[in-house]
């Protein structure tokens, strides 16, 4: 009896928080070992299931980085980075969009469709609602910069109740153009400013934000996440998404998250309970 009290308890616990996110649209990059182990991609759906029946309206964007390298080399195809950021040529280009909204968007689609969640997947090139230009053509090739996100092709989605699930590809402005390559952190933290999305969620491979001792901060500004990148605390692979962070808050955004994705239930725990998980990141 005393463990159904105690889960009554957490049940009441979450209240205030499901109360005050009801209605409310989140977008969550998912990336990392969530995407990639089994288990944790059952936990995610079953994540996504529970918020989307208490009223909040997620938004998924998704990367595949590592699955674009794995076919690239089984094609015997040369891809490099510079940067951190990978080289797209026009070969490396199709094989993106082939993995991205060919197979990883319609493997999450499916997933969270078994879970009873009405999800669909889309692109920045359906109804070009995601244009691009190149970050550096003769630099990167079709690696590009957002220029544009139309905000009514995935608002109309949430109205009619779907779960929209975005591959990070965008449209360019020519007829006929390939395409142009997105950083997933940086066309979810677009996505979340054009619809007006009260959070943002980055799943990652670490806790989220270490102090130089390894010791998590729970809650940063935007002025102490430009400090810490100064003095080389945040440095590394930790720079884009915290960089993807900013861009989100800058444009209206209450908060960014950075949790650890390898945490069953991660998202839940970061919002339903008053403690949370990982960094929060405010204006």
């Amino acid at each position: 009896m005393q463990a159904k009290i105690e889960t009554v308890k957490t049940l009441l616990d979450a209240l205030p928080f499901i109360k005050e996110f009801r209605k409310e649209i989140v977008v969550i990059k998912y990336g990392g070992s969530a995407q990639t182990s089994p288990q944790l991609k059952e936990k995610f759906a079953e994540d996504i299931l529970l918020m989307y029946l208490v009223g909040i309206k997620p938004v998924i964007v998704h990367g595949g980085g590592k699955k674009i390298t794995d076919m690239l080399d089984a094609l015997h195809i040369d891809t490099k980075f510079i940067e951190g950021q990978r080289v797209t040529t026009k070969e490396v280009m199709r094989i993106a969009e082939m993995i991205l909204s060919g197979e990883i968007n319609k493997e999450i689609v499916s997933l969270l469709n078994s879970y009873s969640a009405k999800a669909i997947g889309i692109s920045g090139k359906d109804a070009h609602f995601i244009t691009a230009e190149a970050k550096d053509f003769a630099k990167w090739g079709l690696t590009g910069n957002i220029t544009n996100v139309k905000s009514d092709v995935v608002c109309n989605l949430i109205k009619e109740g779907f779960i929209p699930v975005i591959a990070p590809i965008a449209a360019g402005s020519e007829m006929g153009h390939p395409g142009y390559n997105i950083n997933a952190d940086l066309c979810a933290s677009y996505v979340a400013k054009a619809i007006g999305a009260n959070k943002i969620i980055f799943l990652t491979d670490t806790e989220g934000v270490l102090s130089k001792d390894k010791e998590l901060f729970s809650s940063l500004t935007s002025d102490a996440v430009e400090a810490l990148k100064s003095d080389g605390t945040i440095n590394g692979g930790m720079v884009p998404k915290v960089d993807a962070c900013l861009e989100a808050i800058n444009g209206g955004v209450a908060k960014a998250h950075i949790i650890d994705g390898r945490l069953e239930h991660s998202m839940l725990l970061e919002l339903f309970t008053s403690e949370g998980v990982g960094t929060e990141i405010v204006k």
